[in-house]
């Protein structure tokens, strides 16, 4: 035989010998990653069924189920008294309104007043997310007794009530830049100082939601207005 070809026959043998243990070498490798991943797998499912059986787990998911559903009868108790809409009240419903709950905003406006349409679609905006404050309107020409009790002055005039008593309230837009654009998240953020609303973290918007809002509220008031 030519030693050449026998050369050649032995490299080929020695090479199919390398490339069957790299084989080998390689379904062992599988195996092992196999073995991992199933052991892994058994060891997910019994933490996750000790997670299950965990008691202080347990506990915490029924305490806020508790708190959610406690604080879902909370809003519907506020709702059937008026709360999370921006109503209109009559003279004679003023006192049993904002004496029924702990904090009210009542605006007293004219139906001629430019201003005082562009603070009622800012407070019908915001009475809706602040479900713990009602929110009032009451036409000024047809309450003097109040206009005249309260020492209203200027229209609108947003007065804050806690437990019936008039703790402090809004003239004009003096304390919002004094201009009519201003912003309903300005006028949130001026009511939460003074204390008659709560952050409501729960449904807080962003900015752009806000601006939306100021869109509709300026597009309504004057439809004739550019969007933004």
């Amino acid at each position: 035989m030519d030693p050449d070809s026998v050369k050649s026959t032995l490299s080929n043998l020695a090479f199919g010998n390398v490339m069957a243990a790299a084989a080998r070498d390689y379904q062992k490798e599988v195996l092992a990653q196999e073995k991992v991943q199933a052991s892994s797998s058994v060891n997910e499912d019994i933490d996750l069924d000790e997670l299950m059986d965990d008691p202080e787990l347990e506990k915490l998911h029924a305490d806020r189920i508790a708190a959610l559903k406690k604080e879902a009868e909370k809003r519907q108790a506020l709702k059937r008294q008026g709360h999370g809409e921006y109503r209109e009240i009559t003279e004679g419903d003023f006192l049993g309104e904002v004496t029924g709950s702990e904090k009210v905003i009542c605006h007293f406006y004219h139906r001629e007043f430019y201003r005082c349409k562009i603070m009622d679609k800012h407070l019908k905006s915001l009475a809706p997310i602040h479900v713990d404050t009602k929110f009032l309107k009451l036409d000024a020409e047809n309450a003097p007794f109040f206009v005249t009790k309260l020492g209203i002055k200027t229209l609108p005039c947003v007065i804050f009530f806690r437990n019936g008593i008039a703790s402090d309230r809004l003239v004009g837009f003096q304390d919002l830049g004094g201009k009519d654009d201003f912003s309903t998240k300005a006028l949130e953020g001026f009511l939460l100082k003074k204390g008659i609303i709560k952050e409501n973290k729960k449904e807080e918007e962003d900015d752009d939601s806000y601006d939306d809002r100021n869109r509709s509220v300026r597009s309504s008031i004057n439809p004739d207005s550019d969007s933004d």
